[in-house]
């Protein structure tokens, strides 16, 4: 029988044939993939429009899932171009926890460089992202070099048997077993399989920043073999692949490290660039559709690192990559220059302002990491740049420059029992300016230094403390990072309170702010639900945007509390006020709520039919909708909303009008 042509752009660099039962794709230097010709379908996914609607078939058993996982599934991808419309091998679909799809994807990306993406399409939301309806994906990439082979990251403890059983067929097909493991950092989701890799791979060396192998002695709790790089140190694989690695700490983890392979002009970044969005395809063609989700991982995980951002970014301008293997959602191929400048661009805006807050934290310790990322994202929303620091690896005279120049300061509570936190403690203390205003929480490590010790010894050396120290009773759910993102905006916003008076009344001309100001709206309250986290606003910023489908636009500031539940997919509740009856309402929500107040406490409400969001028993109307797309000015954000639903109580009753004398104020 003789093989069959695939219909692949002709290259050197990789030759296809098919025969019948299985398909193979064979490298220059002889590594291959060999697969199967039964195909398997990926699952449905509601929230997305890139994926087949074919029913997966799910292998269960009882309430525990029995993974059968096959060399099987060549897809195609319609999405990429010519050159590289090269098949992918497609696992099963297998549950986790009962209502979870988990399922591997293994393509070539460049040569003799494969990932193993690990496709989590039910993934809800990350514990600080809000908007995280599309799952995610966790990457991971093989490199054959001619004499050695490495495996840059690992994947979530979920995808233990699935990942495993990737990286075993590849390696079986290519040969080979596996030389080097590069960790470009230690947090769970791409480490956690690192132990399970080296008891498989025992000789493999463990490469990693120094601060990373120190964190990998915590997690596997055994012996291995490890070799610590720095920023411009070189591994050679053999073939044109040599590796150059990147230090680029806070992105979003301390340990965090870039790397570069010379031979293919792939650049991995893990974390950064990455967006939490799953589909089965590969790259970034559809950059429309992407871009919401980048952006918004952006602001979660790295606008609180902008300064490092800048800093990363600098070091790799000269490296000649033209492909972005990130750790999460669509690897970086057809937009590179354009979203590499994003991230460039959305930095320098916010390292324009003066007014800076350092956040100190302890990574890998309890929820330290993940509750300081929430309210340093409350603070940025203000448009106040933050610097992160972890007081377990970061140098106490770092720590004291930092403080130095700061306006305000977020400390995590480090763990009572480690004496580099309380060296950095007591460094900290000293370097404290007068009035520098602070915001101190527990970290629900167990092992917490108490805050009121911590509150006191600011208190002492004359720093502010913003509100009572934040304590975490609980495992730390929707509600506590609600509570820790109000608790950093509201900071943000103590520090810039007299320079945003004075910028509003500088921003237009007297006759242009009086004559704006005739523009008359309707007063509304906006309210949004997510879980058990709610949060609500009076609106003026309303109208309406569309026939087909029916449309409405809303202006939503930066520093609102409910920003974080109306990203794009998100639904809400437009509550219309009647003129007669409208006081009560907006005097109840124009009150300035603490952090993580109820703001529904004392009203009566009900759940709306089609979204779940607080209908207000007061309004004279509703509308039902969802956030289709976003529009960014320096200060809000202008959301286009498709209407679901509604219904009017009130028929006689028309809509409270919103006048102003000047245009500067709401």
């Amino acid at each position: 029988m003789q093989p069959l042509t695939l219909g692949i752009k002709s290259t050197p660099r990789l030759t296809a044939t098919c025969w019948p039962g299985h398909l193979t794709l064979r490298g220059r230097r002889g590594h291959c993939l060999r697969f199967q010709t039964a195909f398997a379908a990926a699952p449905t996914n509601s929230t997305s429009t890139t994926t087949p609607t074919t029913s997966p078939a799910v292998s269960s058993s009882g309430s525990e899932t029995t993974i059968q996982q096959q060399q099987q599934a060549l897809s195609y991808d319609p999405a990429l171009d010519e050159e590289q419309q090269l098949s992918y091998q497609l696992s099963d679909v297998v549950m986790w926890a009962g209502t979870r799809r988990l399922q591997t994807q293994v393509l070539p990306i460049a040569e003799d460089t494969l990932t193993i993406r690990s496709l989590d399409w039910d993934r809800d939301r990350f514990d600080i992202e809000f908007g995280l309806d599309n799952g995610t994906t966790y990457n991971a990439y093989l490199i054959f070099g001619d004499h050695k082979t490495a495996l840059v990251d690992t994947s979530h403890e979920k995808f233990h048997d699935l990942f495993l059983q990737a990286l075993r067929a590849q390696l079986s097909a290519a040969g080979r077993s596996l030389d080097y493991l590069l960790v470009s950092h230690t947090e769970p989701d791409h480490s956690f399989l690192v132990p399970a890799v080296l008891d498989e791979h025992p000789d493999a060396v463990v490469v990693g920043s120094k601060v990373c192998l120190g964190f990998l002695q915590n997690l596997t709790h055994r012996p291995f073999k490890s070799q610590a790089v720095k920023g411009g140190d070189k591994i050679d694989l053999g073939g044109g692949h040599l590796l150059e690695f990147v230090m680029a700490p806070n992105l979003h983890w301390p340990d965090t490290m870039f790397s570069f392979d010379h031979g293919t002009g792939v650049m991995f970044t893990c974390d950064a660039f990455g967006s939490h969005y799953c589909s089965l395809r590969p790259f970034d063609a559809d950059v429309k559709s992407l871009l919401p989700h980048y952006r918004f991982y952006y602001d979660c995980l790295m606008k609180p690192n902008a300064k490092s951002v800048t800093t990363a970014l600098r070091k790799v301008k000269d490296l000649p990559y033209t492909l972005i293997a990130n750790g999460h959602g669509p690897m970086l191929r057809y937009n590179v220059p354009e979203l590499v400048g994003d991230y460039g661009r959305w930095s320098a805006a916010l390292e324009k302002g003066t007014t800076t807050v350092v956040v100190l934290y302890c990574s890998d310790y309890g929820f330290s990491d993940r509750l300081s990322q929430t309210l340093a994202k409350g603070v940025t929303k203000a448009g106040v740049a933050t610097e992160m620091l972890d007081l377990l690896s970061a140098d106490p005279q770092e720590v004291v420059a930092a403080v130095g120049r700061a306006s305000g300061l977020v400390l995590m509570a480090p763990p009572n029992d480690n004496a580099d936190a309380r060296t950095s403690l007591a460094a900290l203390v000293s370097a404290l300016k007068p009035k520098t205003k602070v915001v101190i929480a527990e970290s629900y490590g167990g092992r917490d230094e108490p805050v009121d010790v911590l509150a006191s010894s600011v208190v002492d050396v004359w720093g502010e403390l913003l509100a009572p120290p934040l304590r975490v009773k609980e495992l730390p759910g929707q509600q506590v990072y609600q509570l820790f993102e109000e608790e950093g905006t509201d900071l943000a916003q103590a520090l810039t309170a007299k320079a945003s008076i004075a910028r509003k009344k500088a921003a237009m001309p007297p006759d242009v702010c009086k004559a704006l100001a005739r523009l008359a709206s309707g007063l509304y309250v906006v309210t949004a639900q997510h879980n058990n986290a709610r949060s609500a606003m009076v609106a003026s910023w309303v109208s309406q945007a569309s026939f087909e489908p029916l449309g409405l636009t809303i202006a939503v500031a930066k520093d609102r509390a409910i920003e974080s539940l109306m990203q794009v997919g998100d639904t809400f509740v437009l509550n219309c006020l009647g003129e007669d009856t409208y006081s009560p309402l907006m005097k109840h929500f124009l009150q300035r709520f603490s952090p993580g107040a109820d703001r529904f406490s004392g009203v009566e409400w009900f759940p709306g039919p089609h979204t779940g969001c607080p209908v207000l028993a007061g309004g004279i109307a509703y509308l039902e909708a969802r956030v289709v797309s976003r529009l960014e000015t320096p200060d809000h954000w202008v959301s286009y909303c498709e209407v679901l639903a509604g219904a009017v109580s009130d028929p006689a009753a028309r809509t409270a009008v919103h006048r102003r004398r000047v245009a500067n104020y709401y």
